[in-house]
């Protein structure tokens, strides 16, 4: 077996990624694919999740497409017993699935703020103890969060992202004391500005905010997609299996960078 294989494979592993139809999650859910995973995925959307059946198809993947609620802790629990009788046990989870209300907070209702943390962070703690028990009775596990440099840092009208992003990087820590004697390594990705249909209209040239981003970032650039596929195959990998309780941040540098002086 090559170094490669031996560290980095994730043939005959079961990779869950909640609200991989898109973006980011599907980039990494491709990512690990290409490492051998099988790949299951969630949405709301069962007109999503069959668009993105087809993507994934496209792209010689057969992924396991499947609609439930992450913040319904009955459905999670149900969904992931049918899973490991349809597809198997699952070995990796990626809590991906997540929104963002830009609201200043003195305009932001208290329902407003709890749907935020009810989907980035509940979620994220309903999924992992879900997949946990089989991942103890099976001698280990990945889990991997996806955070955000707001898990570090704040901004203006994201009170309630910010929030539930810092609350993910401490579950993450958490969870890795309390599940690491199981050989389970709870880690986390932070993305940093990442180029996305989302964020298209603000790098337009000559926009404000693509400005600030490219000047505070080392790199000089937004990131793409892919710049994320690397961390997830290693933080799903063996290569990672004395890492835990980590959030890999991938930014370009910002959270390193004070800034360029005026």
């Amino acid at each position: 077996m090559s170094i490669l294989n031996q560290f980095f494979s994730l043939e005959r592993k079961v990779a869950l990624l909640t609200g991989a139809t898109h973006g980011i999650g599907m980039a990494l859910a491709k990512a690990l694919a290409g490492a051998g995973a099988t790949i299951v995925f969630n949405d709301l959307s069962a007109e999503r999740v069959a668009n993105a059946q087809t993507e994934y198809e496209k792209s010689g993947i057969r992924a396991h497409g499947y609609v439930f609620d992450v913040t319904d802790e009955a459905a999670v629990n149900a969904y992931i017993e049918k899973i490991a009788g349809d597809v198997g046990v699952v070995d990796i989870l990626v809590n991906n699935a997540g929104i963002i209300k830009r609201i200043p907070a003195v305009e932001m209702s208290a329902a407003e703020f709890r749907q935020v943390i009810d989907v980035d962070l509940n979620a994220p703690f309903i999924l992992s103890k879900a997949v946990a028990p089989a991942m103890i009775a099976k001698g280990g596990g990945k889990i991997i969060n996806i955070c955000s440099m707001m898990s570090e840092l704040g901004r203006e009208t994201v009170s309630a992202y910010a929030a539930a992003k810092g609350g993910l990087k401490m579950l993450t820590r958490n969870l890795a004391s309390e599940w690491g004697a199981y050989n389970i390594q709870v880690n986390g990705i932070g993305p940093g500005y990442i180029a996305t249909s989302q964020t298209g209209p603000l790098r337009e040239d000559g926009h404000p905010f693509n400005t600030f981003i490219i000047g505070r970032t080392p790199a000089g650039r937004w990131g793409e997609v892919e710049d994320l596929q690397g961390a997830a195959i290693f933080l799903a990998s063996h290569a990672s299996d004395f890492v835990n309780g980590h959030v890999l941040y991938v930014d370009g540098g910002i959270l390193a960078y004070i800034g360029k002086q005026p």
